[in-house]
């Protein structure tokens, strides 16, 4: 009996770890709406903290403090590198970094285009963490009043248009 419950329990703690590696994945979210009070549009990205923190070891071969202002312009250099909207224009809208968040958890980074309505960008262009993680996969959720829209990008998909084309 003892033996079939070492072997029950044997079995259960591969099958949970099992679990665990599947489930581990690279996302992050960025939300993408116009704020009418301040006439702004508002970008909010949220990033796994493990996988920027990953990202800025990989790249400096050292341990990053978020909390630092010095190690904070390290990621918004990145961010601002990886991350932008045109206008219908075609030309690069001006993304103000305005600060960020940092938990165990997540890193949160607050943006915003000033004096520029959503309807104004043409183009999103996200590439944050595909360039370290091959699997990483970033959902820009597009607000615009009682209309959400939602972009999928990855490693081969960077750029996508705010607006189906007819």
């Amino acid at each position: 009996m003892m033996r079939w419950m070492k072997l029950l329990f044997a079995t259960l703690l591969l099958c949970a770890s099992t679990a665990a590696w599947a489930h581990r994945f690279h996302a992050g979210i960025t939300d993408i709406s116009f704020n009418a009070r301040t006439g702004s549009t508002e970008i909010v990205h949220t990033y796994m903290a493990h996988d920027i923190d990953g990202l800025l070891a990989n790249m400096y071969g050292r341990q990053f403090d978020l909390s630092d202002p010095e190690d904070q312009d390290v990621l918004r250099k990145y961010i601002d590198q990886r991350f932008w909207l045109y206008g219908q224009d075609k030309t690069r809208l001006n993304v103000r970094w305005v600060g960020m968040t940092v938990n165990a958890d997540y890193v949160t980074i607050y943006q915003e285009v000033e004096q520029t309505p959503l309807w104004k960008a043409g183009t999103v262009h996200q590439e944050v963490l595909t360039d370290f993680l091959p699997d990483q996969v970033n959902t820009v959720n597009l607000n615009e009043g009682n209309a959400v829209r939602t972009l999928t990008f990855d490693r081969n998909n960077v750029e996508q248009p705010t607006r189906p084309t007819p």
